[in-house]
C-alpha cells in the first residue's frame, strides 16, 4: 500500500485524524538508505550494536538495520515518557532493558524522534554508565526548537517542525503506526 498524498486522505481510515504529509514514504527510504551507507562508512571493521527504542522506533529500526551492509546485532530497550499524552511528561520510566552486555561496545541508539531531549539524555546517562566504547545516535526526526537538553545526535534524518506527527511507527494511543508515511496529528488525543 502507497501512502495516500494529503489530498487524497478522504478514503484513507485515518483521514480524520491526519493533516499534512511532513515526510513521504519515498522520502523516508530515500533518507534511510543514505544514513545507512553513512553508518556502514563510519563502522567499517567494527559493526555496532543497534539498540531500537520501542515502540516508536521499530520500523525505522527495520529499515535502518537492512540499510547498514555490516554485520550489526541488535536489541531492544522501551522508555516512557508520554504515557497516553501528546507531550512528554519529563519522567523517565525503563520498560524493558537490554539484554546484552555493553562493555567495550560500540553502540548506535535508534531512535525515532526527540524532541524536549530528555528522554534521550536520560537515557545516554543510562547505557553510558555501562562502559560502552563508544555511544551515538540515529534519530529519524528531530523537533525543530523544541530541545531542553542540549543534543550530539550523529545521525539525524529530517528536522521537522514541532507538530505531533504519527506515522512510521510513531502513535498516539498506540494508533497509526502501520502507516507508511509521517503525518501531523489533527485529531483527539
Amino acid at each position: 500500500m502507497t501512502s495516500p498524498s494529503s489530498s487524497d486522505l478522504s478514503g484513507h481510515w485515518a483521514a480524520h485524524e491526519l493533516g499534512r504529509v511532513v515526510v513521504s514514504a519515498a522520502e523516508l527510504q530515500a533518507r534511510i538508505t543514505e544514513m545507512g551507507r553513512q553508518i556502514t562508512a563510519d563502522y567499517a571493521g567494527a559493526p555496532p550494536l543497534l539498540v531500537c527504542v520501542l515502540k516508536g522506533a521499530v520500523n525505522f529500526m527495520a529499515d535502518i538495520m537492512r540499510a547498514i551492509e555490516l554485520p550489526v546485532q541488535i536489541d531492544f530497550m522501551a522508555v516512557s515518557s508520554y504515557g497516553a499524552a501528546t507531550k512528554t511528561s519529563g519522567v523517565v520510566r525503563i520498560v524493558k532493558d537490554l539484554d546484552v552486555d555493553l562493555n567495550n561496545r560500540d553502540v548506535l541508539i535508534i531512535e525515532d524522534v526527540v524532541d524536549s531531549g530528555l528522554t534521550l539524555n536520560y537515557l545516554r546517562q543510562y547505557l553510558g554508565a555501562r562502559s560502552p566504547r563508544s555511544l551515538e545516535v540515529c534519530a529519524l526526526l528531530l523537533k525543530e526548537g523544541e530541545q531542553r537538553v542540549e543534543q550530539d545526535l550523529k545521525y539525524v534524518g529530517f528536522s521537522i517542525p514541532a507538530d505531533f506527527v504519527v506515522g512510521y511507527g510513531l502513535d498516539v494511543n498506540e494508533r497509526y503506526r502501520n502507516l507508511d508515511a509521517i503525518y501531523t496529528f489533527v485529531g483527539e488525543a
